[in-house]
């Protein structure tokens, strides 16, 4: 899984990402290109050069499907906008960026040959690399079809409890029966969180990283500690994203 952003105020944003996600003894990313411990790009930091201005403020994560033109198309259809759509010289589609009914960006791109697939570990331990992605919106069940649509995926329920009341999440599943991805209902812990794809990106020192987050101009949305720990924070210009210890 990878994903990338264009930013305004580059150099500012390039050192708040290389001091928040470069703690620990091993750091799980690179201080000086954000490639993860092994030199892979899993996360793409650019500027926002003019061709980018139509592009929200998100993180983006590229999904793979399996034709992307019938994807993009399918996306429009279904109330998405479509952003970009790049085409080869004999039309062939290549990649295309789109906005779900909720506004919330993601890549389309061709699927990647399993060999070709960087690894979550090594020998020395775990790598940097998004750990988890999800979306939360108001309307979680119009959203899990879009994605099932347009993607592919196919639909887990997870029981979710708001006060008493039941209610299902939903983790997306790939071709292989294993997680994608989380689409949530906006209500009980969830309530507050933004309708953006989420990328949750595992530190070496979760601790040091909250910690320097302020130092660098971001902000602790919420952090929370127990079986699950993980904290939503804002980098300089105001983009959403979650940390969990690597």
């Amino acid at each position: 899984m990878s994903a990338d952003i264009a930013v305004p105020e580059h150099e500012k944003e390039m050192r708040f990402y290389s001091r928040v996600l470069s703690t620990g003894e091993r750091p799980l990313w690179r201080a000086e290109d954000l490639m993860n411990n092994l030199g892979l790009p899993i996360i793409g930091l650019g500027r926002r050069a003019p061709e980018y201005e139509s592009l929200p403020l998100q993180w983006m994560p590229h999904i793979q499907v399996a034709d992307v033109g019938s994807s993009v198309a399918r996306a429009a259809e279904l109330g998405g906008k479509v952003l970009m759509h790049m085409k080869d010289d004999s039309g062939r589609s290549q990649w295309g960026v789109v906005l779900d009914p909720n506004g919330a960006a993601f890549g389309l791109i061709p699927v990647i040959p399993a060999e070709a697939v960087p690894p979550a570990a090594d020998e020395d331990g775990p790598v940097g690399c998004i750990a988890w992605l999800d979306l939360t919106v108001p309307n979680a069940d119009a959203t899990r079809d879009f994605y099932k649509e347009v993607v592919g995926w196919s639909v887990q329920e997870i029981l979710m409890k708001d006060g008493d009341e039941p209610y299902a999440d939903y983790a997306m599943l790939g071709s292989d029966g294993k997680g994608a991805a989380g689409i949530c209902h906006a209500r009980g812990a969830n309530a507050d969180l933004p309708p953006v794809w989420m990328l949750y990106l595992p530190v070496g020192d979760f601790e040091e990283s909250l910690r320097r987050i302020e130092e660098e101009g971001g902000k602790v949305v919420k952090a929370v500690r127990g079986e699950f720990t993980y904290a939503v924070i804002q980098d300089p210009v105001g983009v959403y994203l979650a940390l969990v210890p690597g």
